[in-house]
């Protein structure tokens, strides 16, 4: 290892000796494990030039080390730390023992999870390379995001979802749960804690997130139609707000049929409801056309969409957005102004380069025909057995499989154990008697991977 800098400060104003305390700063750096074998310590010259004090005081504090066994001085090569036997075992010993994870390859399955092949896009690599070419800039980003960026999402949403939408309705957020934690807060500027209705089975994340930003977290069943407005006038209280996922529920894939959305935007206007879309992996449709999404129907109630790039692109990026208007979409941009951005402002540049060079269309329609493809491995090897029902296939990333007569928990168990890792249905449910089922994502995982996969589940389900 190089030479080492050390944070070393001298109080001219104690009676002890510079060479004493310098000497004595050292020694407790050594001994602390601070300084190692590996370490070479500055010149002479130069760390009396940073302490401000001769040279002679520094010659002198590294002779007084060397005599007592600290220090060796190899010419050249500069002074270096020689612990002695000692005081170096005393150190192994503090260290802590590093955990051993099990080196075997795991298939993940687990829903969620996009394919890795955007960073390996030449236009996403040119995309960064215009992003730091970029003259440099000394203020931070605006809070609602950048203007181009949220140009570029509004005309990816007027063409991939319809939405007459503006580049003044889109807030920049650091993915969906940045922007529920965002929603609660705008929500807590009225009431303490504010009641938000989620979906049963929902989205486990969501739920977390939300309470621990200080809402109230209330369920509503739900089955693989989705939600029922007619469900809603047996509440006995009226939430704040509603999280739904109308296009794709997750997990169990049902989508609300236009006239529910209608219904349910003419409930939340009559009661004043925010509602919250979730539109996390609209873009990928497989067998039919997507729906319009809840915020581009014509409506009196608020509406905030919610998208992210992490199903499009990569859940690394961390980053999202917001679609918003009316009074809560006042209130959500105020409160983004109040706790500014938390994406990093060459982050935003890189992907409204991306976007508006045509690079995030290009890669969803070469996912789709990716994630089709392995939909059709998955029902190939499961799909003709009497004992598996595959739901949730119309699009998305994931698929959902019910089974009779066989424990998922158990199943997922001796799955993991073949080197095969999958989430269960009941993971998802709250408050209502869970399905017996497995989730499984096939978006990360190559084909040759869910073959393998697909193959090992095949032969437990035979086994039993």
């Amino acid at each position: 290892m190089g030479e080492i800098e050390l944070p070393l400060t001298l109080d001219r104003n104690d009676p002890s000796p510079l060479t004493a305390q310098l000497a004595g700063q050292l020694r407790k750096a050594i001994l602390r494990g601070l300084l190692r074998p590996d370490h070479t310590l500055p010149a002479t010259r130069r760390m009396a030039s940073e302490l401000g004090i001769s040279r002679g005081v520094v010659v002198r504090a590294f002779e007084q080390l060397a005599g007592e066994g600290f220090l060796e001085s190899h010419g050249a090569g500069g002074t270096r730390v020689a612990i002695r036997p000692d005081v170096q075992h005393a150190s192994a010993k503090e260290r802590p023992v590093p955990h051993i994870q099990d080196s075997r390859p795991i298939i993940d399955l687990t829903p969620g999870r996009p394919s890795g092949t955007p960073f390996k896009d030449r236009q996403w690599h040119t995309a960064w390379r215009k992003a730091v070419s970029e003259q440099g800039t000394t203020h931070l980003p605006p809070a609602l995001g950048t203007d181009a960026l949220r140009k570029a999402v509004a005309g990816h949403l007027a063409v991939s979802r319809g939405l007459d939408v503006g580049p003044e309705d889109v807030i920049i957020t650091a993915g969906t749960s940045d922007a529920l934690h965002l929603a609660v807060a705008s929500l807590r500027s009225r009431r303490e804690h504010p009641r938000i209705l989620v979906e049963d089975p929902g989205y486990p994340t969501a739920r977390r997130v939300m309470a621990a930003a200080g809402a109230v977290v209330e369920t509503v069943p739900i089955d693989e139609d989705g939600l029922r407005v007619s469900q809603l006038a047996t509440l006995e209280r009226l939430p704040d707000a509603m999280l739904i996922t109308p296009s794709h529920q997750y997990p169990l894939g049902g989508r609300m049929p236009v006239q529910e959305r209608l219904d349910l935007l003419n409930w939340a206007a009559k009661n004043g409801v925010l509602v919250l879309e979730d539109d996390y992996d609209s873009e990928f449709r497989h067998r039919r056309m997507p729906l319009p999404a809840i915020a581009s129907l014509p409506s009196k109630a608020d509406v905030a969409l919610l998208g992210t790039f992490s199903k499009t692109l990569s859940p690394w990026l961390r980053c999202g957005y917001l679609v918003v208007r009316g009074e809560s979409g006042q209130v959500l941009k105020a409160m983004r102004e109040d706790l500014d951005t938390p994406v990093p402002g060459i982050m935003q540049s890189a992907l409204a380069h991306y976007i508006q060079a045509g690079g995030l269309s290009r890669h969803i329609t070469r996912a789709r025909r990716e994630y089709s493809h392995r939909r059709a491995l998955l029902l190939e090897r499961l799909g003709a057995r009497p004992d598996v029902r595959i739901s949730a296939l119309d699009g998305g990333l994931h698929a959902v499989l019910h089974f009779q007569g066989r424990d998922a928990r158990q199943l997922a168990d001796e799955a993991l154990r073949r080197g095969v890792r999958m989430a269960t249905l009941a993971a998802y449910y709250v408050d209502r008697r869970p399905e017996n089922g497995l989730v499984i994502g096939y978006g990360a995982p190559s084909d040759l991977q869910l073959t393998k996969a697909l193959d090992i589940i095949a032969e437990l389900l035979d086994g039993c």
